[in-house]
């Protein structure tokens, strides 16, 4: 089972996933005649406290992705009221270090939440993380994902 164990930054577990349009839809931009934009390498938080994965609006927005739908999402931040989210359907890549073992979703549902000034792209919640074994010591400041 391919890992990565890495040392916690100062907001987190951080690792760099790869974000694009998803299979289905690079498909039929293909078909088209058109050109996807290439997957992008960004930041991640692992947020065991998300439910779904949450990608920057900049990123969305740099991949021509179009929304699939709206969710209803609460957060601390949203209260006793839920908001209502665009949703979007990305391919995303867990790899390590050029392993040839990756974790690939090809139509991963996402949510889009702003979280660029928070110093990464992409909250990558449980919908992820129920595929990986995911290891958090505090104490000696590292985490472990395998997959």
């Amino acid at each position: 089972m391919p890992h990565l164990t890495m040392g916690l930054s100062p907001i987190g577990p951080m690792i760099d996933v790869w974000i694009g349009a998803s299979v289905p839809r690079a498909s039929a931009l293909k078909a088209a005649g058109r050109t996807p934009e290439l997957p992008k390498q960004v930041r991640a938080l692992v947020d065991t406290g998300a439910s779904c994965t949450a990608v920057d609006p900049s990123i969305i927005k740099s991949l021509g992705l179009i929304p699939t739908g709206t969710t209803y999402i609460q957060t601390p931040s949203t209260g006793a009221a839920p908001h209502l989210a665009n949703q979007y359907d990305v391919l995303l890549g867990v790899t390590y270090q050029h392993a040839p073992e990756v974790l690939i979703f090809e139509a991963l549902p996402v949510i889009e939440s702003a979280l660029i000034q928070q110093g990464f792209h992409v909250l990558l919640g449980r919908d992820v993380l129920g595929k990986c074994l995911f290891i958090y010591n505090g104490q000696e400041a590292y985490f472990s994902l395998a997959f």
